[in-house]
């Protein structure tokens, strides 16, 4: 049985989970407290980051590098275009959004507003969440902008830019920080991606100490 390491609201595992379901690949999913830096954990990934993948026998680690993996080995269907010039802008906005995006709003508002209580390392830092409110909004207008000129981020067919999107988008609705109505082209393409099968498990996801919200699973907002 292949394994995932993971922890339910970080982006970079969700991108990972979106590849594997959408690519209909079974795999266990196992909660890892990675922040206690356990041995064992440690020994599948001595950077001590989530996710971790087994898969017949062996470890990987890193999402991006996860995800152009599977790629590789289960082609169909495919999340990576042909052409290298729509592969290229797959590849530049999954880094817009695990570095940029990740930096200037997912850092500020769900690792301050969950993982400090998790983690048990203290209170929200308000001018880190004002920040990230702030940063959201150029965010959602740049996805607007994608969105006018073509059907899905990278292009004219869906890609691994837009699960690196929606894996931050969802977490961060999780936790109700995400404006829906700034832009009805957001919103449509996030209902487009939530209906999808491989978006199951992660509409499934329920967090102790941080209830799931009615809107959160459901289709039509």
């Amino acid at each position: 049985m292949n394994i995932l390491y993971h922890v339910p609201l970080s982006p970079f595992c969700r991108k990972v989970r979106l590849s594997l379901a959408e690519k209909k690949i079974e795999v266990q999913l196992v909660e890892e407290r990675y922040w206690e830096l356990d041995a064992d954990f440690l020994r599948r990934n001595p950077a001590g980051k989530v996710p971790v993948l087994k898969m017949d026998g062996k470890i990987f680690s890193e999402s991006s590098a996860i995800c152009e993996y599977l790629e590789e080995i289960h082609p169909t269907p495919s999340l990576l275009p042909e052409d290298a010039e729509t592969r290229f802008e797959v590849r530049r906005l999954v880094s817009w959004f695990d570095d940029k995006f990740h930096d200037e709003v997912t850092a500020n508002l769900l690792y301050e507003r969950v993982n400090r209580k998790i983690h048990g390392s203290g209170y929200p830092v308000s001018a880190n969440v004002k920040a990230g409110s702030k940063a959201i909004k150029f965010h959602l207008d740049y996805l607007a902008w994608l969105l006018d000129n073509r059907r899905w981020l990278a292009g004219d067919v869906m890609s691994l830019a837009d699960f690196a999107a929606a894996a931050h988008f969802s977490s961060l609705d999780y936790i109700c920080d995400v404006d829906w109505n700034r832009s009805a082209a957001v919103k449509d393409w996030y209902a487009t991606l939530k209906s999808r099968p491989a978006f199951r498990s992660i509409l499934a996801d329920n967090v102790p100490g941080f209830p799931q919200p009615n809107h959160y699973s459901n289709l039509d907002f």
